[in-house]
Order: C-alpha cells, then sequence, then structure tokens
C-alpha cells in the first residue's frame, strides 16, 4: 500500500475516450476534495491538447508512459498510491503495468472483463503482490462493480434480517438504455483470440469458478438458455456480461472466505416480459450478437453527451434460501452503463483506495472483495448509483 507518493492517482489513457470522462469527472468531483492527480499517456502533446480540450486547468499534471516501455511504467507507478487504466484490450496492453503496480507497491484499478488475463495474472502475480502490498483490483466498472457489490449488498441485507446468507442470487437487469463500449468489444475479440491460441482455456472461461483456483462450487444455473423465470412471472434472455460477473461474485465469495456458502448459486439474466409475447421477444434477442458485425463499436468510440447522460440501468437481486425466505434488492444507475456510469464508478474505486478506506493487504482482488458494501455509501452519494431493498 503506497504512501507518501506525489499523486493520489494517475489515471493512465486519459487521451482515450473512456479516461477523457473519468479526467473530467476526476476534475469536477475530487479536484475540489484536495485529491492530487495526473493525467498519463504515451504523448505530452496529445495530452496537452486533450486537457486543453476539455477545458481542464493547465495546472493539471501530465505524465509520459508507454505499455511498450516498462521503465516509464515503473516510473509512472512509483509516482502515485493508485494507478487507474483504461487502456485496453488488456490482453494485449494490461500486464507490463500490472507487473509495474505489483513491483512499486502501488494499488491499481482497470476496467477488464477478460476473464483469461484476469486468470493469468491472478496466478503471475498474487503472491508478489501479497509480499509488495500492492492491491490489483479488475473489473472496476459497469462490470463488475453494480452485481458484485449488489450481490454483497443484499446479502448483508439477507443476513440481517434471517440470521444468515442467502444460497442463493439471482441478477435480472430489468431495464438499461445505453451502449457497450468499444472497448468491451475489443475485449471480446481479445478473448477469442487467445482461446484460439490455446483451446484448453476453454474450462476457465466456461466455468462460473474460472476465477477461483483451487475452488469448484456446485453446478450453477446455465447462463446461455432462454427460459421462463415463474418466480418474476417474465421470461428472461441471456445477458452478455454474465460470463464475467458471475466469475467476479464467485471469486469475491471465496476471497472473503465464502461468507455466502460454499455451495452459493449465483445467475445474471435480462428481463424481457410476460407471456407468448415475452419469450418470442427473449428468443429474438438472444439471437443478436450486440458486440458481433460491421456496427460493433471501435475502441475510442462512444455515444454522445446526451446519450451518455440520458442512459440508465436497473438490476434487480432476488436472494433466496432452502426454507423458502426471499429478500430483493435494486441497484440502479443514473447514466449509460458504458461509459458514463462507468467512469464514476472506477474513479470512486481508485478514490477508495487512494484515501485509505481499503483495509485489506496485498493481494489480486475483485471489487467485491476489495471494497465490501463500503463503497457504496461512495456510489450514492457522488456516482448516481442506488441500493435499495424492495421488500
Amino acid at each position: 500500500m503506497a504512501r507518501d507518493r506525489e499523486f493520489d492517482i494517475i489515471i493512465f489513457g486519459a487521451s482515450g475516450f473512456t479516461g477523457r470522462l473519468v479526467a473530467e469527472y476526476m476534475h469536477a468531483t475530487h479536484s475540489p476534495r484536495g485529491v492530487k492527480w495526473a493525467m498519463a499517456g504515451r504523448d505530452l502533446k496529445k495530452l496537452a491538447a486533450v486537457r486543453d480540450e476539455m477545458g481542464l486547468p493547465a495546472s493539471i499534471p501530465l505524465v509520459a508512459a508507454d505499455t511498450s516501455d516498462p521503465k516509464s511504467l515503473g516510473a509512472m507507478a512509483a509516482r502515485t498510491k493508485v494507478i487507474c487504466t483504461t487502456v485496453g484490450p488488456y490482453t494485449y496492453y494490461g500486464e507490463p503495468l500490472v507487473a509495474a503496480c505489483v513491483e512499486a507497491g502501488t494499488d491499481y484499478v482497470d476496467l477488464c472483463g477478460e476473464v483469461l488475463w484476469m486468470r493469468q495474472m491472478i496466478e503471475k502475480y498474487e503472491a508478489r503482490a501479497k509480499e509488495t502490498g500492492a492491491r490489483i483490483v479488475f473489473s472496476c466498472g459497469f462490470d463488475s462493480i453494480p452485481f458484485d457489490q449488489g450481490v454483497a449488498f443484499i446479502q448483508e441485507k439477507f443476513k440481517e434480517k434471517f440470521g444468515h446468507a442467502a444460497s442463493r442470487v439471482k441478477g435480472r437487469v430489468r431495464s438499461m438504455k445505453g451502449t457497450f463500449s468499444g472497448g468491451t468489444a475489443a475485449s471480446l475479440g481479445a478473448t477469442m483470440e487467445a482461446l484460439k491460441k490455446d483451446g484448453g482455456l476453454i474450462s476457465v472461461l466456461t466455468s462460473s469458478f474460472g476465477l477461483t483456483p483451487g475452488f469448484e462450487g456446485p453446478e450453477q444455473p446455465a447462463l446461455d438458455k432462454v427460459f421462463e423465470d415463474k418466480g418474476l412471472g417474465v421470461w428472461v434472455t441471456p445477458f452478455i456480461m454474465a460470463t464475467i460477473n458471475t466469475k467476479n461474485v464467485h471469486r469475491t465469495n471465496m476471497l472473503l472466505g465464502h461468507p455466502y456458502g460454499t455451495d452459493f448459486e449465483y445467475d445474471e439474466m435480462m428481463v424481457v416480459g410476460p407471456g407468448d409475447k415475452g419469450r418470442e421477444m427473449a428468443e429474438q434477442i438472444a439471437s443478436i450478437n450486440p458486440l458481433g458485425g460491421s456496427n460493433a463499436p471501435k475502441p475510442g468510440e462512444g455515444p454522445s453527451k446526451e446519450e451518455r447522460e440520458t442512459g440508465f440501468y436497473d438490476v434487480l437481486l432476488v436472494a433466496e434460501d432452502s426454507e423458502g425466505h426471499v429478500l430483493k434488492a435494486a441497484i440502479k444507475g443514473d447514466k449509460d452503463p458504458g461509459y458514463g456510469s462507468t467512469s464514476k464508478i472506477i474513479s470512486e474505486a481508485a478514490i477508495f483506495l487512494a484515501e485509505g478506506h481499503c483495509n485489506k493487504s496485498g493481494g489480486v482482488y475483485t471489487a467485491g472483495a476489495a471494497f465490501e458494501t463500503g463503497i457504496i455509501a461512495k456510489l450514492v452519494e457522488r456516482a448516481g448509483m442506488t441500493f435499495d431493498v424492495e421488500n
């Protein structure tokens, strides 16, 4: 855990589409609070131009660092308490920065949803991170904080009400307006390329326990089938982010010592609607790949400010146990998930680490394990999210 550094946070990739949003939010929300932060990227002239375009003050420091130059990454990591990186796909560009942060004892947050790369980083760097005190925290955006922290939230409330954890939680995306990021699409492509090189990795990708090396829990509900959720009276269809979110939730459970139980079940689906029409629409949606084809978003591309501002999401979590107890909670965000909300969420994750709110020692974490429910108040106060029990 880095102390007495020049900066609290460095935003790496600040000239990219999402990086700019993070920088804007950091300046508007946290510069007035005295947070010391800087913008980093390969080209200082481009960073300066981007800073000027955004109307940010010239006093915001700029740092030159390049993923192809490990020395520059090491020098950057040594100057700050936390690196907040939006530079992906992480499969191609992420490891040198993780290595630099681990060696410098510097905390790290990213937006990664690339399961195979995350598993490799866990295996390669967790032991060393424990030695140096670096907290490496993956998936600090829409995937997977609303879901990971959401499960922690509803489990906490369930235990308060019924005296024990829920053995089953269902994630149901009730509504969502917005686009997936170009980075998400590129990450999917990077994962597919990794599979082509090593087909044996498919078991990591398809298992709900792909990020829990050494632990294999019970068979989990299917994530790839359209079905009627009779408890809610609606048809549901596969949710594209479930592949990463479910793995993070199970890793959180393992890292915290299985507070949800070793027999815990978790799945995520998108709610479509009731009756025959609901089934027809669910099957139609399931046949479409929103991240594929020529219309897929490209890295660096993104929605307009109006589209970001008018976006939102509403996730229902349903916690159950074998005794028939049921508790529901709603997790909502006030901006589009892939950009507007994500840029605020990752910023708050970085702030949580930089300001010393995380009491964990070094290691490779999920957001749920690193921050537990402690970050929720900050997400509600500043990042436009709500976490509410519904019954």
